[in-house]
């Protein structure tokens, strides 16, 4: 347990509590919190009071804080095994692929990322696929304290932006794919690409990169000095030769040189083939045999909300966390082929972020289903008629409607479906509320589908 904090509500008695200006807050707000709560000592950029315990000016606290963990607490880091993965698609579930592979193959490892934090077991939500940097450290701290030396994070491209993992130096570093996003706050894809780029800048000496071949931006991440290893389906180390999908899952075979190996997974979708592709160069770089990993793929789950599938009379319904036009072309074109009926889909787009990616996730919806509702995601401060004007901007279809209530609009969407039917629910995946301005209303697609269903009986 770490006995320094930028969070005032984690201080326990004899703590030092930092006040550190983050992108939406000033802990300096909290500093009477923190004292109230038993720290010992607070870190400040700038003295309003006077208090009664131990202060320490200095010009940048997070400079401080940042300094203090990497002295303190990376000589446990240096034992651990830590893997980063970035890229715009696919961390979660490459993530959460590789971190039930360790656990089933014997190696207690701990994951970090878009839907929590795990041990055995989930422990507890994360705000952000990648938290702020004294919290990664005591997430890390906690798994070792119980005796996890291996750690798998999913690495957001803000949070190398902003310096929130700038002391973690990782093992193996990952790089699924690059599509737009976040241009909000990047503002260029090669902003963008750069501030995932900084991972692979912070590989233990010994480190490997393991790069997506397949991906227009792969040159970003393949870097001089560094042990370089690729994967996908053109030239790569690992690399896929021949695959068959149905809807039970997926056959392929891949090859490592000249050996050929077949496995078979429960997931479904190409895409799913590069997610697997990544916890085989994992597992191949910490010398497991091709035999134990391919037994051990046979086994895995896609997490919640990531391809989450409910039978519903003879049509199937879809829930899946594609939030940009590439993660929805994906979805959508890996199940299409095993549906004989029409194809329904009920999405939003999230306020107060990328607004250029929303016409282009609309048009291709438009354009490869049947009908389609748009809904609220996560507006935040935005108002959701700006949001849809925004999707429909120039859209020449008229296969849809609009309505906010995300409920009523995924019941609208089972209405629909009629015989060998196919409904979408995509945008929020597995998490558990929609968020309106500083309100977080309890909500998750799936339990509001079985729900329903329940209702009005299968």
């Amino acid at each position: 347990m770490l006995n320094i904090q930028s969070d005032s509500r984690k201080i326990k008695p004899g703590d030092t509590f930092v006040a550190v200006k983050c992108e939406v807050n000033d802990g300096h707000k909290y500093i009477e919190n923190a004292i109230k709560a038993g720290a010992s000592k607070i870190v400040v950029e700038h003295i309003d009071n006077t208090y009664d315990v131990d202060t320490l000016l200095v010009k940048d606290s997070r400079e401080y804080l940042t300094n203090y963990l990497e002295e303190h607490y990376n000589k446990f880091l240096d034992e651990m095994t830590i893997i980063g993965i970035t890229g715009t698609n696919g961390k979660t579930t490459s993530a959460y692929l590789m971190y039930q592979a360790l656990n089933k193959l014997g190696v207690k490892t701990a994951y970090m990322g878009t839907i929590g934090f795990f041990m055995e077991e989930k422990i507890c939500d994360m705000p952000n696929t990648s938290v702020d940097i004294c919290d990664t450290y005591d997430l890390i701290m906690k798994a070792y304290d119980k005796g996890y030396k291996t750690v798998i994070m999913e690495v957001s491209s803000h949070a190398l932006a902003n310096n929130r993992v700038k002391t973690i130096k990782y093992d193996y570093a990952l790089f699924t794919n690059l599509t737009q996003d976040h241009l909000d706050f990047h503002k260029t894809m090669g902003n963008y690409a750069l501030a995932k780029q900084q991972l692979f800048k912070q590989l233990k000496h010994g480190g490997i990169a393991i790069v997506n071949n397949d991906d227009k931006y792969k040159e970003y991440y393949l870097l001089d000095g560094n042990t370089n290893l690729t994967y996908g389906f053109n030239d790569a180390n690992f690399k896929v030769v021949d695959y068959d999908m149905s809807s039970h899952g997926t056959k392929f075979t891949y090859q490592i040189g000249k050996k050929k190996f077949e496995c078979k997974t429960k997931l479904i979708g190409k895409y799913n083939i590069y997610n697997t592709l990544c916890v085989i160069s994992v597992l191949t770089c910490m010398d497991f045999s091709q035999e134990s990993i391919i037994k051990v793929l046979s086994e895995l789950d896609a997490p919640n909300g990531r391809m989450q599938i409910v039978n519903f009379k003879t049509n199937t319904i879809v829930i899946d966390y594609a939030h940009t036009a590439d993660a929805i072309e994906k979805i959508m074109s890996a199940i299409k082929p095993v549906i004989k009926g029409k194809t329904y889909v009920v999405f939003g787009c999230t306020g107060d972020r990328d607004r250029l990616k929303r016409p282009i996730m609309t048009e291709y919806v438009a354009n490869n289903s049947d009908y389609f509702i748009i809904t609220n995601d996560d507006p935040h401060y935005e108002d959701p008629a700006q949001i849809v004007d925004d999707m429909i901007k120039d859209l020449d279809k008229d296969n849809y409607e609009v309505c906010l209530d995300r409920e009523e609009a995924i019941i609208k969407g089972i209405h629909m479906l009629k015989e060998n039917d196919c409904l979408f629910i995509l945008g929020k995946g597995h998490e558990e509320a929609i968020v309106i301005k500083d309100k977080r209303i309890p909500f998750n697609d799936f339990k509001c589908v079985k729900n329903y269903i329940e209702r009005i009986g299968d």
